[in-house]
């Protein structure tokens, strides 16, 4: 199989997109909050679709690797002193090692036995959490009261987290956009379209997903941590809960999954209709959230790229403007 050149102008939208994102602050300075939480959920589906989009295994225990991520980063810190950008690391190291064996033992199976698996895995992690209380503080979780201040910045100011975030988003997508076009990325891809065809060219496919899990796990922990800053005090009810990996399959599938954009996309498209939806709905914000999800569903299976290449097609003179498949 021979990969396809890398693709300059994805690559110029990434930059783009990431240059336009940065006018956020200035542009909605009370709207930081959403912001933040915005460029966040947007990296961490982005990292969540490198197994769940381009691989194909539907994962809903990634919240077990935010969890890896945020806790390592604020035990650190709080137990040891070690500065954030250090834990964050560790984080990201940690949970690419449990990826690696979780990988290992679950990839051996295929279909939903794959699906629950993951639940498995991330409920028993959330179990040690809350029952370790000496080490995690347990049930009742850890509260970040300070950290310290690199070049005097203030990690809890939103300003600063909202660049932090966006920093990491602009990592990730360079990584989706490299899967577009490697040849690590259509083994991927292979995979998800048919498994027995692709170990027929030779490829193998348990080496692949546990290294795109390790990846997608290194990011996803990476976003445990700067999840973990941004709202101080978290416990394993809220950082381990299965409702955050299904909202993260939900963004992916929602934008368009194995895409480079389409994870974001659908991020910033629910995140800004349940923060309107709350304000003017109230008590009905989550009966319209879900039908704005089943329309989606209904009219784009294919999530709002899809949708997007669809009426491209269909556009007189459209098919010579058609984007890039990955894009």
């Amino acid at each position: 199989m021979t990969p396809a050149v890398p693709r300059p102008r994805t690559l110029i939208a990434v930059a783009a997109v990431v240059a336009v994102a940065a006018c956020y602050p200035a542009v909605f300075p009370t709207k930081l909050n959403l912001g933040v939480a915005i460029v966040l959920f947007a990296a961490t589906a982005t990292a969540w679709d490198v197994l769940g989009g381009w691989g194909g295994q539907l994962s809903l225990g990634h919240a077990a690797l935010m969890g890896v991520g945020g806790y390592t980063m604020a035990l650190l810190a709080l137990r040891a002193g070690v500065a954030p950008w250090w834990g964050l690391l560790a984080g990201m190291l940690l949970a690419a090692l449990v990826a690696a064996v979780w990988g290992w033992v679950v990839f051996r199976l295929r279909g939903p036995y794959f699906v629950l698996s993951t639940i498995a895995v991330a409920e028993i992690l959330r179990l040690v959490a809350i029952n370790w209380t000496s080490f995690t503080g347990g049930a009742e979780g850890l509260f970040i009261k300070s950290l310290p201040r690199p070049l005097g910045l203030d990690l809890f100011d939103r300003a600063v987290e909202f660049y932090m975030g966006l920093g990491w988003l602009a990592l990730a997508l360079l990584v989706a956009w490299w899967l577009s076009w490697s040849r690590f990325g259509y083994y991927l891809q292979a995979i998800r379209e048919d498994q027995d065809s692709a170990m027929a060219m030779g490829i193998n496919p348990t080496r692949v997903k546990v290294a795109a899990f390790m990846l997608s796990a290194a990011l996803t922990a990476a976003g445990g941590a700067l999840f973990a800053v941004y709202v101080s005090f978290f416990e394993p009810h809220i950082i381990f809960d299965i409702g955050m990996s299904v909202e993260l399959a939900l963004m992916a599938y929602i934008g368009g999954a194995g895409t480079v954009f389409g994870p974001a996309i659908g991020a910033a498209v629910l995140l800004v209709a349940g923060d309107l939806f709350r304000n003017y709905f109230q008590q009905a914000n989550l009966l319209i959230y879900g039908v704005l999800i089943i329309l989606i569903v209904r009219f784009a299976p294919e999530g709002i790229v899809g949708g997007w290449r669809l009426l491209a097609r269909r556009w007189p003179g459209g098919r010579r403007a058609l984007p890039q498949p990955a894009e």
